[in-house]
């Protein structure tokens, strides 16, 4: 596109969805978790948007901003109201000005799996959305949880209605609700929750119509566990994510689950994990890096809820693993704001590391050593790195020891 003038380059990068997933250079916060609700939340990230963005952030996804029956945001009812648990509507969109300024793109989380309605309707359930905005009859919730809609196109999300989006109505709403978001309250990036709920082609749908610049989808269900433990190959566990991103036409990236689990697993002693049969990193990300979002953590797995914690002494060598190799790290607020400033400080200077070495979604990997004790590898020919206390150094060239901390270090050329 060299050809183009910068002010159309300029103009276009605002609607250009494919543009930051080529480029691949993102790192995401996830600035919240479960308990946030509590503690005045939009006023509290507003205090700290210049250290996210000094940090090199890049995006930072927000909890649900509608108005919603419990208080983390996830059974929404009002969508258009942005009076939240977190904050008012003004607090929120001052926020999100003050994330423009300093280049911090606001990640909103798009939950339209399901919506808890307001009145009862068809067999006396709460199935009708009477006296709020999108005030849907039984026809958008699906039949498999008590509408008189169709069946779901994806998996049930238990106890509340499920909205029926093979509806032209509702997905003409939802469509008008995340352009909403995006061109009017500030949103750019959307995270899409419970995104096995639904068929992925709607998810396609909806980026194609309101343009986030970046997308990414939660698909999670269980890695392949046998009597003793996690299954050293978890092949047909990253290919369900990845066949979930083809079917939004490749323009949504997804949470790497499979990384997750498996890095979890490796820290403990059992590093000969994160090197597959085809000498690739084992999860999404060894497969299609540009789209695999690897995270140690979230409000689901780890905060109060502790769903499926990351090992909590391992922390930095989760972290050390994500930052440094391919892929889009993402890192939890809990361990960046409120596991010290040693924590905090160790990842700025990771997440440094990989701007300055220009490591980034795309980047090649040579895993050297996947042994019990050790994993070391070459990322993007100007990075080195090592996990675990197995002893080990790269050997010739001219590397430097750019950063090491608890069971990790790095190199740089």
């Amino acid at each position: 596109m060299g050809y183009y003038n910068n002010v159309f380059d300029e103009c276009n990068d605002q609607t250009d969805i494919g543009r930051v997933l080529r480029d691949g250079r993102e790192v995401i916060l996830q600035a919240y978790n479960w308990e946030s609700h509590k503690h005045d939340w939009w006023r509290n990230l507003d205090g700290k948007v210049p250290d996210i963005a000094k940090s090199g952030f890049t995006s930072a996804w927000l909890p649900p901003p509608s108005q919603s029956l419990a208080p983390e945001g996830y059974l929404p009812q009002d969508l258009y109201s942005l009076n939240s648990a977190y904050g008012s509507e003004n607090l929120l969109k001052s926020l999100l000005r003050k994330m423009k300024q300093y280049k911090v793109r606001a990640m909103a989380d798009i939950v339209i799996n399901h919506r808890v309605g307001t009145t009862r309707g068809h067999g006396g359930m709460y199935n009708r959305y009477d006296g709020i905005s999108l005030p849907w009859d039984e026809h958008a919730v699906t039949s498999c949880t008590g509408g008189l809609g169709n069946r779901s196109t994806g998996d049930n999300f238990n106890g509340v209605p499920n909205v029926d989006h093979t509806q032209h109505f509702v997905r003409k709403d939802i469509i008008g609700w995340l352009r909403w978001l995006r061109n009017t309250v500030g949103f750019q990036d959307f995270r899409f929750d419970f995104a096995r709920g639904y068929s992925a082609n709607y998810v396609k749908e909806y980026i194609g119509a309101a343009k986030p610049l970046f997308s990414v989808g939660e698909c999670w269900d269980s890695c392949n566990y046998n009597g003793h433990g996690l299954d050293y190959n978890q092949d047909s566990h990253r290919q369900r994510i990845i066949s979930w991103i083809d079917a939004t036409g490749q323009i949504s990236a997804a949470f790497d689950f499979t990384t997750k689990g498996i890095l979890q697993e490796a820290v403990k002693g059992q590093y000969w994990r994160l090197c597959d049969a085809q000498g690739k990193p084992p999860g999404v990300m060894g497969w299609w890096p540009s789209r695999a979002v690897t995270f140690l953590d979230n409000h689901d797995t780890g905060s109060t809820q502790a769903h499926w914690p990351f090992p909590s002494h391992h922390i930095m060598e989760g972290y050390a693993y994500i930052l440094t190799h391919p892929g889009i790290p993402c890192v939890f607020y809990d361990h960046f704001y409120d596991w010290g400033s040693s924590i905090h400080d160790q990842i700025v200077k990771l997440i440094d590391i990989r701007r300055r070495q220009d490591i980034h979604s795309r980047s090649t990997i040579r895993v050297l050593k996947a042994e019990s004790n050790l994993y070391a590898a070459i990322v993007g020919e100007k990075l080195c790195m090592k996990l675990g206390d197995g002893s080990w150094c790269p050997s010739g060239g001219d590397w430097t020891l750019a950063t090491s901390g608890h069971r990790y270090a790095v190199w740089h050329k």
